[in-house]
């Protein structure tokens, strides 16, 4: 009677485990996916050159630059056309960001609450294009389902932040391809749980050694026709560049 006691117990404390093991095992897996999608984006380090347009009812305009990043505390922009902004360069170096304006030369520091206003006018902000937020190191993830987009067969995952993040969303979906790990889907709610925006993923081709979604286009969930379309014209990933590359003084230099 002992031993068929025990071993009574012993189910009931495994009935009581396995779910809370599962769930360990699907936040592990939603972990590793986010993670090899946004490495396999990002790069160890990159320069690259991009292409924005930003789309309104009733005018639209482009914005060409070019980048270089090394890991996620190092970022550099430099404006390259049109004539108006051609010069302008914004630079995040680990905690702090700053802006370069030629044509009153002026360096400009921006503090955090700038980082969620608008990138030049567009609907990227400037978080978005300074990489401040991290979805890696920021967010728990929680794996959904699965749903098929665009002809991939992707992961669903719903991201929230960790209690000590500083962040502004309060929830993001994403949809990751399981094959290829691309990044086709993201929408992103605020506090309220109302949609603002979403990020879509599109137009697959090679870009250096890996092939990604070479088109991010945002779309404000308030403002029907309005939408920023970056596209990257070339990419170079895990380049020779150093901590000492993304400075003030070279801000001044970029051509």
């Amino acid at each position: 009677m002992k031993t068929a006691y025990l071993s009574l117990s012993f189910l009931l404390v495994m009935q009581l485990l396995l779910p809370a093991n599962h769930a360990v095992a699907q936040e592990a897996d939603a972990e590793a996916i986010v993670k090899k999608a946004d490495e396999k984006f990002r790069g160890e380090s990159s320069k690259g050159l991009m292409r924005m347009s930003i789309v309104r009812p009733k005018w639209e305009r482009t914005i060409e630059m070019k980048s270089w990043s090394l890991g996620t505390e190092y970022f550099m922009l430099y404006i390259t056309a049109p004539a108006k902004e051609q010069g302008q360069a914004f630079l995040k170096r680990e905690n702090e960001m700053w802006q370069w304006l030629p044509s009153i030369e002026r360096m400009v520091k921006l503090p955090p609450s700038m980082m969620m206003q608008s990138w030049m006018g567009s609907d990227f902000t400037n978080d978005d294009l300074m990489q401040e937020s991290s979805i890696v190191r920021d967010y728990e993830k929680e794996l959904l389902s699965t749903e098929s987009l665009q002809g991939y067969e992707c992961h669903k995952i719903k991201l929230t932040p960790k209690p000590e993040a500083v962040v502004v969303w309060d929830k993001i979906l994403l949809w990751i391809s399981k094959d290829d790990y691309y990044q086709l889907k993201a929408e992103y709610y605020d506090e309220f749980g109302d949609l603002v925006q979403t990020m879509t993923g599109s137009n697959i081709k090679t870009l250096y050694d890996r092939k990604l979604p070479a088109t991010l286009t945002i779309e404000p969930a308030d403002k029907s026709g309005h939408k920023t379309i970056l596209e990257y014209v070339e990419m170079d990933f895990d380049i020779d560049i150093q901590p000492s590359f993304f400075s003030q003084q070279r801000m001044k230099r970029l051509h």
